[in-house]
């Protein structure tokens, strides 16, 4: 079990810290280097729009690899993943900007961003079932929530690195080539986790249904149209339980640069540099928070998380407006602990909504189709907020309002703590299925 969590942790590390490079890059750099000669507010949009298409690209990759992976494992549809996102970013590192090739630049930077997306709809359903699927029922909130952990590890790392090269060499350098570098270190990674990741074996409970399919010699039907006409329900509580928990980590982790140094006049440096620890504090607690769901259950926990994250929006920016380090630190650290509380639980949580034959496909569209309308556009929406009214409290309420609508999707779902995936009925839970 722990070879397998930690193949799928660094796996996932690498994938994450590939993305969201890219959001910090849209942040710091690519406003200058690939949208040139705008208002700095207006730069970040475009850069910010692009950010934006890599979650739009999400759900058909979750599409795309749900499909396969419910028919022919989820390990060979996990090494593909990684290839996708490790090449796409390792290109990145080699385009030539705005003032090489003009129009080109933001146009090949936004095909690559969609390769991003693609290989990334795909990553989230692979690595959490395949641990999901080799644990047992009472630990799987804590086990399956070592992939989760790869999110903040990957943010930890790539933030790491970019402060790093902030720190090491002047900003007229680091926006000439230094930016590069990180992304060229993705190559690196790559390999380092491709060959972690062969080493595991396929998920038991999906060799088992696949054996049980082939004895039976039925026709079965593409999962995707299983989960669409049989599990639309499930697929709706998941992206419901997925909005404040999505929206609030892009406002605590991306939307924070843009705040920080254009609003609140902060140092690209300081404001790297409290996201490196706040980050640090979301690693150590979200596997805590989904031991937590083991016990309780996870639907108070994700609740705990939603309100939590809401009231905290209404002090996060006041504490950035402080311009201290140590109140930045604060405010985002808070903030991803509170919000360790909706992604702890959310992996079993979600594995525990669906049938095997279809798990992957359920859980990578509930999980995708929500991050388009949710992490997709979330630093767009907040940094147009702040443009138009020039105040914060707007910024809050945004968040205040996916926080009710995760509540809602809590209180419209079951409690899954302890379901036998294995014996998950095909039909949907709503109706048919019961907690074991």
């Amino acid at each position: 079990m722990r070879k397998v969590v930690v193949a799928s942790l660094i796996g996932t590390t690498i994938e994450w810290y590939d993305f969201f490079l890219y959001g910090s890059a849209a942040a710091l750099v690519f406003n200058h280097v690939f949208f040139p000669g705008s208002e700095p507010l207006v730069g970040t949009l475009l850069a910010f729009t692009t950010y934006a298409v890599g979650f739009v690209a999400r759900p058909l990759g979750g599409l795309v690899f749900g499909h396969y992976g419910d028919r022919i494992g989820r390990k060979r549809l996990l090494v593909i993943s990684l290839l996708l996102m490790g090449g796409a970013t390792f290109a990145i590192g080699l385009l030539p900007t705005y003032a090489a090739i003009g129009v080109a630049a933001p146009l090949l930077l936004t095909a690559l961003r969609v390769v991003q997306g693609f290989a990334l709809g795909g990553e989230w359903g692979g690595a959490v079932l395949i641990v999901s699927e080799h644990g047992d029922d009472r630990n799987r909130g804590f086990w399956a929530s070592w992939p989760q952990a790869g999110v903040p590890c990957g943010n930890l790392l790539a933030t790491a690195v970019l402060a790093v090269l902030a720190v090491a060499m002047p900003d007229s350098v680091f926006l000439a080539w230094g930016w590069r570098i990180p992304f060229l270190l993705s190559g690196v990674l790559v390999l380092v986790g491709l060959w972690i990741r062969l080493a595991v074996a396929e998920s038991p409970v999906f060799r088992e249904a696949a054996e049980r399919a082939e004895t039976a010699g039925a026709p079965e039907r593409a999962p995707i149209l299983e989960v669409l006409t049989q599990h639309w329900r499930e697929v709706l509580v998941a992206m419901g339980v997925r909005l404040a928990e999505n929206i609030s980590y892009y406002v605590l982790t991306a939307f924070i640069l843009v705040y920080a140094t254009e609003h609140a006049g902060l140092s690209d440096s300081t404001v790297l540099n409290a996201v490196l620890v706040a980050s640090a504090a979301h690693l150590v607690v979200i596997p805590l928070w989904g031991a937590l769901s083991d016990r309780i259950g996870r639907r108070p926990v994700i609740a705990v998380g939603a309100v939590g994250v809401a009231a905290w929006s209404f002090a996060f920016f006041p504490l950035i407006d402080a311009g201290s380090f140590g109140a930045v630190t604060l405010a985002a650290t808070v903030g991803l602990v509170l919000h360790g509380a909706m992604y702890g639980p959310q992996a079993a949580f979600f594995s525990e909504l669906f049938g095997t034959r279809v798990r992957y496909s359920g859980a990578s569209v509930g999980y995708q189709l929500a991050s388009i309308f949710a992490g997709g556009i979330a630093p767009l929406v907040a940094t147009g907020l702040l443009a138009s009214f020039g105040t914060s409290l707007p910024v809050s309420v945004y968040v205040t309002v996916a926080g009710v609508l995760t509540l809602v999707a809590v209180w419209a779902s079951r409690e899954t703590r302890g379901r036998d995936l294995a014996a998950v009925p095909s039909g949907p839970l709503g109706r048919s299925g019961s907690a074991r």
